[in-house]
């Protein structure tokens, strides 16, 4: 099986390690010049571009944007249509979902000083959020869950969903996951057209204030472009798992687990650390004999032999250090008293503690969101979650007693400045005689 082995002791691991790391994100001209057209003419022409461009690209025809939103009436049918055991496994992530999600949601809080002075921050949700899910064969329902369901949970009136239905083909499971959700409005378009509309408005279509959910290469550049307009959720790379083993954990188990991710796409990446240089054979063997028996074998293949390594380290402090370094979206300690080495981790998107937590069932229903930072920007950024759909907004009242000791303090910075107005605008309220309160 064509995966790369390697060890730390090489002279050469740091260099080889950081090849396999990289990801060309550069943006694709082609793509991009399109994208910018496209969002240009959703700018100027609104509901006849989107109707344009749906009949291009879907195969979609309508004479109206208001056509193109599917009813409520059609969601609930589609609920009620599932498989009863399809439909709970919908339910019961969802609960899990929003009960995780619950915990996140912030309140509005003050505090007051000495001399009457109230300070604070006043938490108030988004108004209105675009959710953008993929449709036709490329349909995931679970993102639909953890996209809608932190927006509801932290409050957000309108929750508004767009997806492409691709030769009129509507995806039941994606309409019930809506209907279960909590989404507000469904509109059957896609694209960068889908972004445009949501981010500037149309003549139908109100304009959201962010835009969350995965899509293609277009959706992807579109987002980016209309950062600024609106707010987004991220760019996310190809999908990435990191699995930290001390040896204890059935080798098929954790094959099966690189899998997990490696399934997603050619540029999905599955690393496996350990000390046991045995257990990477047995890992390495579990791999060749349960590989013929994917459905998606080829992607997987490719994927392991591209970006894919099993590394032996010397220890699992050792591990946890390499695991810092690559920031992974998911990481998985799959060992004897995984809390100790999770102490020790400062960067991931999601940490699995133990060989029962595999990233699967954060995928689809552990409860907290399947939707992490990539590529390494796991440094710096979270999973999205109820803070992402809702805003901060700073609370200052001042006394008559705080505006004489403030007022002197604001004065003296703002002459050594030189910005005199911000000066005086302070120094009014000194020793004021005015009878305000």
């Amino acid at each position: 099986m064509p995966i790369s082995r390697l060890s730390t002791l090489s002279d050469n691991f740091a260099r080889t390690l950081r090849t396999l790391l990289a990801f060309d994100a550069s943006q694709d001209a082609s793509i991009e010049r399109a994208t910018a057209d496209i969002l240009l003419h959703v700018q100027e022409q609104g509901d006849q571009a989107v109707l344009e461009y749906t009949q291009r690209f879907d195969r979609v025809s309508a004479t109206s944007l208001a056509a193109l939103e599917i009813e409520r009436g059609e969601w609930l049918a589609a609920l009620d249509a599932l498989p009863a055991a399809q439909r709970k496994a919908l339910e019961t992530a969802a609960e899990r979902v929003r009960a995780y999600h619950a915990h996140q949601r912030a309140e509005t809080w003050t505090y007051t000083e000495a001399d009457g002075t109230v300070l604070g921050q006043k938490i108030t949700p988004l108004d209105r959020v675009g959710l953008y899910v993929p449709g036709g064969k490329a349909a995931y329902p679970s993102s639909v869950l953890m996209n809608a369901i932190p927006a509801k949970v932290a409050g957000v009136s309108e929750v508004i969903m767009v997806t492409p239905t691709p030769d009129g083909i509507r995806n039941p499971m994606v309409l019930a996951a809506a209907a279960i959700g909590g989404v507000d409005r469904v509109w059957g378009i896609g694209g960068a057209q889908a972004v445009g509309a949501l981010a500037y408005g149309t003549q139908t279509l109100s304009p959201v204030d962010k835009i969350v959910g995965p899509g293609n290469a277009y959706v992807a550049a579109a987002k980016r472009r209309v950062f600024g307009t609106v707010g987004i959720d991220m760019i996310a790379g190809p999908s990435e798992i990191l699995i930290i083993c001390d040896g204890t954990t059935p080798a098929d188990w954790i094959a099966m687990d690189l899998f997990s991710q490696a399934e997603h796409d050619e540029m999905a990446q599955a690393i496996l650390l350990s000390p046991n240089a045995s257990y990477l054979d047995e890992v390495q063997a579990a791999i060749a004999r349960l590989l013929p028996s994917m459905p998606r074998a080829d992607i997987i293949r490719s994927s392991l032999a591209n970006r894919g390594a099993l590394i032996l380290v010397q220890s699992l402090d050792e591990a946890c250090a390499i695991a810092n370094d690559i920031a992974p979206e998911h990481l998985e300690i799959s060992t004897e008293n995984p809390e100790i080495w999770a102490e020790k981790i400062r960067h991931a998107g999601a940490i699995f503690l133990g060989r029962y937590s595999s990233e699967a069932l954060g995928d689809y229903c552990a409860g907290p969101n399947h939707v992490l930072p990539t590529s390494r920007t796991a440094r710096f950024s979270s999973p999205l979650g109820v803070y992402d759909f809702q805003k901060r907004s700073s609370l200052i009242h001042v006394s008559k007693a705080g505006a004489q000791t403030l007022g002197q303090v604001a004065a003296t910075l703002a002459h050594g400045e030189g910005l005199q107005a911000h000066a005086a605008s302070a120094e009014y309220r000194l020793n004021s005689t005015e009878s305000i309160s």
